[in-house]
Formats: structure tokens, sequence, C-alpha cells
């Protein structure tokens, strides 16, 4: 049985920790950056022993934040090693100390517009090990990205769901739209399962891990824009308390493995009624 609640309740189960100065977005970012590890672990055979490479796409709100301090962790460890961890920063603002804790770390902020080109895109990120999706966190409603947040899923959807293997960076709307379906090909595989469509090698495609939910989705009802330019998650690491939108509608079909992380808010959740319960 999954109990769900809706962002009001998140939050208002969170409000009165965050006025007593407890560290949430920390033990977020702790638990996050503990579930990357074990997806890099779980990889390690497809890296020929290298250091894992992350990507961070980086919205304006907390879970934002949340990444950005996993990534400091993260950036620790790799860096050192030869791995990488990139920032994209996408909103309009960020978590300023949190992304200057990850740039300390080792962390290196990239250009928006590059991760725009649908070409570039195509080029560079099967180099990566995982793709943090933090753009957009519990305030969304499901009516979909807009600006950059956009533009970056739109040229990152083709990679991560194989709709424009082989078909190079002219793929065109009917790829597109596949793409936009969201349907996860296997990492390290073309659609078709071994070579590529163009006769070449194939690369995997990143992990992609969503914090606290796949951007873009209806938190509370588990909706999906129309088109559904939402990333398909491999796992979605989830703070607090399940979301409604994990559990029912299109929007949990694109969550993937949901993991939640107990960051101290339980006992609170627990005197509210689940706004859901699932088998």
């Amino acid at each position: 049985m999954v109990e769900a609640w809706t962002a009001a309740q998140i939050r208002e189960a969170e409000r009165p920790h965050l006025e007593a100065g407890e560290p949430l977005m920390r033990r977020a970012a702790d638990g996050l950056a503990d579930v990357v590890r074990d997806v890099l672990r779980a990889s390690s055979s497809s890296r020929d022993g290298r250091a894992g490479r992350i990507l961070l796409l980086v919205g304006s709100g907390n879970n934002g934040g949340d990444a950005l301090y996993a990534g400091e962790s993260l950036a620790r460890e790799l860096v050192p090693q030869g791995g990488a961890v990139t920032v994209v920063s996408v909103g309009s603002r960020v978590h300023e100390a949190a992304l200057a804790a990850a740039l300390a770390a080792g962390a290196v902020l990239d250009d928006v517009e590059a991760w725009c080109d649908a070409a570039v895109v195509a080029g560079v990120l099967p180099a990566y090990d995982a793709l943090l999706d933090g753009l957009v966190g519990t305030g969304s409603n499901g009516a979909g990205l807009r600006g950059d947040s956009l533009r970056v899923v739109r040229a990152v959807l083709p990679v991560v769901t194989g709709a424009t293997w082989g078909a190079g960076a002219g793929a065109g709307v009917g790829a597109e739209a596949a793409a936009a379906s969201g349907t996860r090909r296997n990492a390290g595989t073309s659609p078709a399962g071994g070579a590529a469509a163009d006769g070449g090698a194939t690369e995997p495609a990143p992990r992609v891990i969503a914090v606290d939910v796949p951007s873009g989705i209806g938190v509370d009802d588990g909706a999906l824009p129309d088109p559904p330019y939402v990333l398909p998650a491999d796992v979605t690491v989830t703070f607090g308390g399940h979301k409604v939108g994990l559990v029912l509608g299109p929007g949990a079909a694109r969550a993937g493995r949901v993991v939640l992380i107990d960051i101290g808010i339980g006992p609170d959740l627990a005197r509210m009624p689940p706004a859901v319960t699932t088998p």
C-alpha cells in the first residue's frame, strides 16, 4: 500500500521544520546523492572502469537546490578520479549557495544554449552516465514546461528515448513526437536492440533520475502536458512523502522506480489523511 499526498500537504508538513531551521534540503540532497551512487555502481560495467559523469539540469526551485547539493557531494568523489559533474542552469534564477558549493567541489557550469540544440545534445549526452532532472518540482500543475526548460527537454528527449536513433539532427516532427511519447529505451541499445539504425556502434543513454518528481507532470493528479514533453525517469527520488502524481495518471508511468527519502516530516504527514492510497 502506498499513501500519497498533495503538494500543499507536503509543504504544510515541511513548514514547522523549515521554521525551526532544520536542513531539509541537505537531507534530501544526501539521499539523492546516495541513489545516484547506486545507479553509477549498477552501470559501472559499461564504463570500462572510468569514473562517472553526471549532468544536472537545474531549475529555479528547491529541487534545483537539491540537485546542486547532491552534485557537490558527487563532484568531490568523481572529479578527482577523472569523472565530471556538469551543471546546466535553466531557470530565471538559481540557488546561489548550492551552486557555489557544487562549483567549489569541482562541478562545471555549462551554457544552457548548447543544451537547447538537439544536434549538439545528440553528440555529447551519451557520454554521461546519469542525468538529474531538477528542472521543476512540486509547483508543477501539468500545464507544461516553458522557456529554456522546454527547449532543453525537447533536445534531450530523443537521446533518452532513442526516437531519432540513426536519423541525425534532421529527424523531424515525427521523431520528435515519438520522443515526446516518453518510451524509455534501454541504456546501451538502439531501439532495435543492438547496432544503431545507421549501422554504427550504439552508445548508452544516461540514466534519468528525477528529483522529487519528473519535471512537468501534474504533481497532484499525474496529468501530462500536451504535447507530453516530460523526461521519462528510470528512477524518481522523492522526498518526505509520495506525491499523488507519482502514483496516479499517466505521470506515474514517467516516474520509473520511486525511491522515498526520509527528510524528517513523516510524523507530520502521518497526522494528515493521505490524498490517495493505492494498493
